[in-house]
């Protein structure tokens, strides 16, 4: 029965998972931050590539370089 105490009381010490775990949940938060601006600027983005895209195509149908 004590050596079942003792190794309980050294499972509770042992704390070498936890930075692994800390480091998981970073990379979870910048990933979920990530997400939410791609979403919220998504259209934004979209409109701005769109809007280049057919300056650069008018401007190479001109023939002006």
């Amino acid at each position: 029965m004590v050596e079942i105490f003792n190794a309980a009381r050294q499972f509770r010490r042992d704390v070498s998972g936890v930075t692994a775990i800390e480091y998981g949940l970073i990379a979870g938060a910048i990933a979920v931050a990530i997400i939410a601006t791609v979403i919220a600027l998504g259209g934004d983005i979209n409109n701005l590539f769109a809007s280049t895209g057919s300056a650069l195509s008018s401007a190479g149908t001109s023939g002006t370089l």
